[in-house]
């Protein structure tokens, strides 16, 4: 800790607008190729408006706009069903348990160093609320497709670490990447073509315009920053990953609207009347028409407000009959009968967009059908579907692991367990574990094991003859050199012990 602790006061390290540390006189990487904006930043130029362009039926014109289209999307019964599949699948919360633990076996960092790495991500996780509010914090990051925490410090005390997470509206905050020129008359790129260096904040405005260069600017330590990782065709824009599923829940929702409009308008039979008004001009033909109309016609309405009967003989709605007036010549007065709707109980127009609709969202048809039940069978029995969606979970965890990264760093390097170099060297081999649901594990870990002894029984006889136990402990129970000194000590140890036992006796 002593020497980690010197090495951080070697090294100059730029955390919340601040230089720690002595100068840097390194100059920066240099590239003709521009940095790239794969993490939704806005790139700028001196001075001047900003602003970001959606491209989408030319409804949302701005980015803020488009989070607001994600989260009424998210209020309909069949997406909302869609995505409480994926952040229940993604955070599991059993006993009120941390959902997510950080594994650093593949790191080499000492063990002292490793429990306070350890220590230190229980406390992130703590100020996240993980335990109670890990399914509402992963479900905004899903539903926006971004989310942001600003790290508060005291900046007195920066040592004391992080003070308190607070969430940041996505609407209201951009991360913006302006180019620095050397002077007024000189452009962004030197006299051999390559880039320069750009200059990296984050604007926050109240109100959450998100259009304008008003606003405060904020040190990007400062924030912690995890998006989706889909971006537009231009890869330009940070999308959620609820967009591709907006035209199928458009196409949904007015299908649904078309099939109950013709549901009501043709679910009743209802008559014909027409009426011959002979050679009578045209205004004492069409007073003769009402005249029929209100002598046939009877359609009293009791009113539960004022408990009076109201006559209602004077309106005519989609639902009642079709009077029409018919000409001397042609024949005479009759009542014909339209009948109503031969197919108003099939929805399979509607079942395909709703299935549309799932695909979208990468949840497995199956999960759409209300009759089908949960099957704790054998895991082979798991459809293809299911399996893509167990990987289609496992790259969301991935991604939104970058959080716990971003956040991590900063309270190591604030409290001088590690210089910002050492945690770069080991931030790759940082792995999270997510609790997974315990009965199918339980039923997939049990089932490969009784796979691989089955198959173990069936070439034991020929070890030393075609294979090697070696061989069958690498190949058939995928043992890895690590498992096998470990499980060869722990042999070695229990060979031992009855001899022990028995020098005893």
């Amino acid at each position: 800790m002593a020497e980690e602790r010197k090495g951080f006061l070697r090294e100059a390290v730029e955390l919340f607008g601040f230089r720690l540390g002595r100068p840097d006189n390194k100059e920066p990487l240099q590239s003709f190729v521009p940095p790239s904006l794969d993490d939704g930043a806005v790139a700028v130029s001196e001075g001047g408006a900003f602003g970001t362009t959606v491209d989408l039926d030319n409804n949302i014109k701005n980015e803020s706009q488009l989070i607001t289209k994600y989260r009424e999307m998210a209020l309909q019964p069949e997406a909302e069903k869609a995505i409480d599949d994926v952040c229940n699948e993604a955070i599991i919360v059993d006993n009120n348990q941390m959902p997510v633990d950080v594994d650093l076996d593949d790191t080499k960092l000492s063990p002292n160093i490793k429990n306070i790495i350890r220590t230190e991500f229980d406390y992130i996780l703590r100020l996240l609320k993980m335990n109670t509010r890990g399914y509402d914090v992963f479900r905004n990051w899903y539903v926006d497709g971004k989310i942001y925490y600003h790290i508060v410090i005291d900046l007195k005390n920066a040592s004391e670490g992080i003070k308190e997470l607070r969430y940041i509206d996505p609407r209201k905050i951009k991360k913006v990447k302006k180019a620095v020129k050397r002077n007024q008359n000189s452009s962004t790129l030197g006299k051999d073509g390559l880039e320069k260096k750009h200059e990296e904040f984050y604007l926050y405005q109240s109100k959450g315009s998100n259009t304008s260069s008003q606003g405060i600017m904020i040190a990007p330590d400062a924030i912690a920053y995890c998006h989706s990782g889909v971006l537009d065709n231009k890869n330009y824009n940070i999308l959620g990953h609820l967009h591709k599923a907006i035209k199928p829940l458009n196409q949904l929702r007015m299908l649904e609207d078309a099939t109950v409009i013709y549901r009501l308008a043709r679910a009743p039979e209802r008559r014909i009347f027409y009426i011959d008004v002979g050679n009578l001009p045209k205004q004492k033909a069409e007073q003769y028409l009402r005249d029929m109309m209100v002598k046939h016609k009877n359609k009293l309405v009791y009113d539960a407000n004022t408990g009076e009967v109201r006559d209602d003989r004077k309106f005519l709605t989609m639902l009642e009959d079709y009077w029409l007036p018919r000409r001397e010549g042609g024949r005479g007065t009759e009542i014909t009968t339209l009948p109503g709707g031969q197919n108003l109980g099939e929805l399979d127009d509607v079942n395909y967009f709703r299935r549309k609709l799932y695909e979208a969202l990468n949840v497995p048809i199956s999960r759409l059908e209300q009759e089908t039940q949960f099957n704790v069978g054998r895991a082979s029995e798991i459809t293809r579907d299911e399996i893509k969606f167990s990987k289609f979970i496992t790259r969301l965890r991935a991604k939104f692991s970058e959080l716990f990264l971003t956040i991590l760093e900063k309270q190591v390097v604030l409290k001088g367990v590690m210089t910002l170099a050492e945690w770069h060297e080991v931030r790759e081999f940082l792995k999270f574990n997510y609790q997974e649901d315990n009965h199918f594990s339980e039923l997939r870990d049990a089932e490969i094991l009784r796979e691989r002894m089955t198959l173990l029984q069936e070439v034991d006889q020929y070890v030393g003859k075609y294979f090697s136990a070696n061989w069958i402990r690498t190949n058939v129970l995928k043992q890895t050199d690590e498992e096998k000194e470990i499980i060869n000590g722990e042999i070695e140890k229990e060979e031992e012990e009855p001899n022990e036992e028995g020098e005893d006796e």
